[in-house]
């Protein structure tokens, strides 16, 4: 871990050329480098004009000075905020000075990381700061300030605190099985780990869906040569992304366009067409194809309404789709004059569209995020940015429950279904950083940007 003794310093507005940039330091050491700088430390939470001076006296800006003492301030420790002009030149020697009076230079996330050992937010909230900047979409924005209020928090935290209320009763009536103590009986159990469940799947369900909202859905368009893919991909992305032409194996290599759908962020990757072909160039494009594949959450296979599809290109087709959830969409209708529409079968969508006329384009949108789980018109209101470590750590302690409910059943095993709630308390605990390993702080963290 890093130095929490040392007085951190750092550029908090971004890279570049703007009207105002920022200059943060926190730490202890703040009346000597206000000395320095301004001739003195503001008064606290007072906008203050003020002359940014450099060691011999000559004057580097003029700006905005603000003083944050602790505990009442971002980090939880003493904060200064020199707000001058956004140039780049005058931010670095702002910087420097700060450096030179004392102050090192703060590591990505580590005011943040401050703020979070400081208690002065949990680490869902401090996870939440970092996807409020790096929000795609209105929608995903949204629920990353929820999380930074604290909403995700404080469902986790009242699971936790269901999980702790039905430990101390099954582990009272362990420990003391003579005594008249308010311990629980067999049905007890079972009604209050079936209240319990039903909360973690509801949380669960809600994770997963604002899961989409920060992480988005990616999509993979596969298909033999000239079915369309690239005329798909232009019409989803509303723009020329992608050449089209009525050669075969145009696209030889992937091409990737992130698209909104009802404000999920949509990655639709156009690859290169799959069929039997010596020429080296076009295999290595459906290598690609294959690799794309693996990491994709929906696959679109696209084919030729008007063409039948050749038997080894169906086989070839065929085996990009196991354990993927996948919608077949047949393109061209508009060669042979047939409606825009959807179909369901076995284990498919189909969907009739035309690329080229744009005829169905919508019934597509629509399919793909109810394949990613997302129903049209639901909203983001209720659900948690999760990311994935939230969400493994959700399913872990689901897994547990579930064990929990197993030895529920017989009074025998309660000893192993105090064990199991413990586990799952431990990783519902993770999560907002009541239980959490120094590294992974370190992980979290190091993925912010500088002066945050």
């Amino acid at each position: 871990m890093l130095n929490r003794a040392d007085t951190i310093a750092a550029i908090a507005t971004p890279p570049g050329r703007g009207s105002v940039g920022i200059v943060r330091i926190s730490g202890k050491n703040l009346v000597s480098i206000a000395q320095v700088i301004l001739g003195g430390l503001p008064e606290p939470r007072h906008a203050q004009l003020s002359r940014f001076l450099d060691a011999q006296g000559q004057i580097i800006d003029q700006g905005i000075a603000l003083y944050f003492p602790a505990p009442n301030s971002y980090t939880g420790e003493d904060v200064l905020e020199l707000q001058g002009h956004g140039g780049p030149a005058v931010m670095n020697l702002l910087l420097g000075q700060c450096l030179a009076c004392g102050a090192r230079m703060a590591q990505p996330g580590e005011f943040t990381l401050r703020a979070f050992l400081n208690q002065k937010l949990d680490l869902v909230q401090a996870e939440s700061v970092a996807d409020i900047i790096e929000a795609s979409t209105s929608q995903a924005a949204r629920c990353a300030v929820r999380s930074l209020q604290g909403n995700f928090s404080t469902t986790i935290n009242a699971l936790v605190q269901s999980l702790t209320t039905l430990r101390m009763f099954i582990e009272a009536t362990l420990d003391f099985p003579e005594e008249e103590v308010d311990g629980l009986h067999g049905e007890e159990v079972k009604e209050k780990l079936g209240a319990v469940n039903a909360q973690l799947e509801q949380v669960l369900s809600s994770a997963h869906r604002g899961n989409l909202l920060q992480e988005g859905i990616k999509v993979v368009l596969v298909g033999e040569p000239n079915v369309g893919k690239s005329s798909l991909l232009n019409q989803l992305a509303e723009e020329d992304v992608a050449i089209v032409t009525e050669i075969p194996g145009t696209t030889r290599d992937s091409i990737q366009r992130t698209i909104t759908i009802s404000g999920i962020p949509v990655h639709i990757i156009d690859t290169a067409g799959l069929r039997e072909t010596a020429d080296i160039v076009e295999q290595k494009g459906i290598e690609r194809t294959q690799a794309a594949v693996k990491g994709a959450d929906i696959l679109i296979r696209l084919i030729d309404s008007s063409h039948p599809l050749a038997v080894e290109d169906s086989d070839l087709l065929q085996s990009f789709s196991i354990d993927k959830p996948h919608i077949t969409v047949f393109n061209k209708i508009d060669l042979i004059d047939q409606k825009p529409g959807t179909e369901t079968k076995e284990n498919t969508v189909e969907v009739y569209l035309s690329a080229k006329t744009g005829a169905g384009i919508e019934l597509l949108r629509e399919q793909i995020l109810h394949a990613a789980g997302w129903h049209t018109g639901q909203g983001g209101e209720g659900l948690f940015m999760a990311r994935q470590r939230h969400l493994e750590a959700l399913e872990d302690a689901n897994i547990h429950l579930k064990a929990a409910w197993e030895h529920g059943q017989d009074e025998s095993e309660w000893v192993l279904l105090a064990e199991e709630l413990r586990l799952a308390q431990d990783a519902l605990a993770s999560i907002t950083g009541r239980f959490t390993a120094d590294d992974l702080l370190g992980e979290i963290f190091s993925h912010f940007c500088i002066g945050k």
